[in-house]
């Protein structure tokens, strides 16, 4: 353990092994009988399966309940999985999802206080405390990154910088003339911040030492690319809007995985085909149960996030176990030409060959058959070479993909900056085949 390492509840983030346990089982125990009693949809699931609230005795038991999925919270929109009378609900936030019907999610205050709990807690692993200045660019609104990481820095006792996203000029003014510390927002904005600062050549007047990236997948080349350039350290985050939001994980100072807050969420990694609970180090889809939420309580909700999770022993003193950052996703994995491809791993190529983390996979189908054409923005330096400079370079990105992926890809290089930017989520695939009929 560093002995700078920061905690926001240290005896309950350092408990042992065994009473954490301990605790999730009690509240399993609890949440079950909860959701049984007030949540109707939920109760048919389990009547389906022939499971009543006296089966679960703890988390040994977590397996016989059925799970939740996104189809599941789309049907039973808006009010179906409500657990609390909306009288004593005070907020909703909402995915940001553009098809189907939305997902909304209920809160109490007693829901928010724990929320907000969890996100100071990735704040104070990131180094963070009353003395720091916490300038949150997630955006605001339904969308949970916001007021999930302004929550916590609140609790934290930080100067809240609360920007939301866009207005990028406004936002380096702000991280100038209030000295912000911390920064909180998307890795696709912070590598945007990156460039603009380099670009004023304001790099020495900014006061940041550490920022908490989430809400998209980003690679560890990323990482490296972002902290170059801000010089900080960059720390991620998880979180799901059905769970509550950011920090239902987060990473410390070893920089590890993520820990998840076990007095909160328990995790299970299954097989994403059969739903068989796998053994701990084994690489699946990632499930969760929410055992101290009050009005929207998620039990054994799938994620579809691909990851594995880690018990051992971390040098951050913490003891909830870790998860890796997602390598991909059950649902929108790409199957290209039989092959399944993740966009982390173009990702990787790419900032591997010293090139721009703004990039667009555009996958099509011609003639039967699959094509995967990467479109990345040149550096400025190549900007300016020659067509011939630029075709090398291309066939160069092209046979780094073939070796990493096992199948073709064509790679064009266009002008900087012509790759619309995102300040949420960035739109990484464009995928045009006509798969469904």
């Amino acid at each position: 353990m560093t002995p700078l390492e920061q905690y926001y509840q240290k005896e309950i983030e350092t408990m042992p092994r065994e009473q954490i346990q301990a605790l999730q089982s009690e509240r399993l125990v609890k949440q079950v009988r909860h959701v049984y009693e007030n949540v109707p949809y939920y109760r048919k699931k389990m009547q389906e399966k022939q499971i009543v609230p006296e089966d679960i005795h703890g988390i040994e038991d977590l397996h016989k309940l059925p799970f939740l999925s996104k189809e599941d919270l789309r049907e039973a929109y808006p009010y179906g999985l409500l657990a609390k009378p909306l009288s004593e609900c005070v907020r909703i936030q909402s995915t940001s999802g553009t098809t189907g019907r939305r997902v909304v999610a209920f809160y109490t205050q007693h829901d928010i206080d724990l929320w907000e709990d969890c996100c100071a807690r990735a704040i104070a692993a990131a180094g963070g405390t009353k003395d720091d200045v916490c300038q949150v660019c997630y955006g605001y609104g339904l969308f949970t990154g916001g007021p999930g990481l302004n929550g916590g820095s609140h609790k934290i006792g930080c100067l809240t910088l609360p920007m939301s996203s866009g207005n990028t000029d406004r936002q380096i003014q702000f991280m100038i003339d209030l000295g912000a510390t911390i920064l909180c927002c998307t890795p696709s904005y912070a590598a945007y911040l990156g460039e603009s600062v380099l670009e004023k050549g304001v790099r020495d007047q900014i006061k940041l030492k550490a920022g908490i990236f989430g809400a998209e997948a980003w690679t560890e080349e990323m990482r490296r690319d972002i902290e170059n350039k801000l010089g900080i350290r960059a720390y991620d985050i998880y979180g799901l809007t059905e769970l509550s939001g950011p920090g239902v994980s987060f990473e410390c100072s070893a920089q590890g995985g993520m820990h998840i807050c076990e007095d909160h969420f328990i995790a299970e990694i299954i097989n994403p085909e059969t739903g068989e609970v796998l053994p701990e180090g084994a690489t699946g889809e990632l499930v969760f149960t929410a055992i101290t939420k009050e009005a929207f309580p998620m039990i054994r909700y799938r994620t579809r996030d691909i990851c594995r999770l880690d018990a051992t022993p971390c040098s951050c003193g913490r003891t909830h176990v870790r998860m890796t950052k997602p390598m991909g996703r059950s649902d929108d994995m790409l199957i290209i030409r039989g092959v399944n491809v993740f966009p982390s791993q173009i990702e990787t190529v790419l900032l591997n060959k010293g090139m721009s983390a703004n990039y667009q996979i555009i996958v099509d189908r011609v003639n039967n058959s699959d094509t995967l054409d990467v479109q990345v923005e040149m550096p400025p330096e190549l900007f300016t070479d020659t067509v011939t400079g630029v075709s090398s370079k291309e066939k160069e990105l092209a046979e780094a993909m073939k070796s990493m992926l096992g199948i073709k890809a064509a790679v064009h290089l266009v002008s900087p900056k012509s790759i619309t930017r995102s300040e949420g989520k960035a739109v990484r695939v464009i995928d045009k085949r006509k798969l469904y009929g």
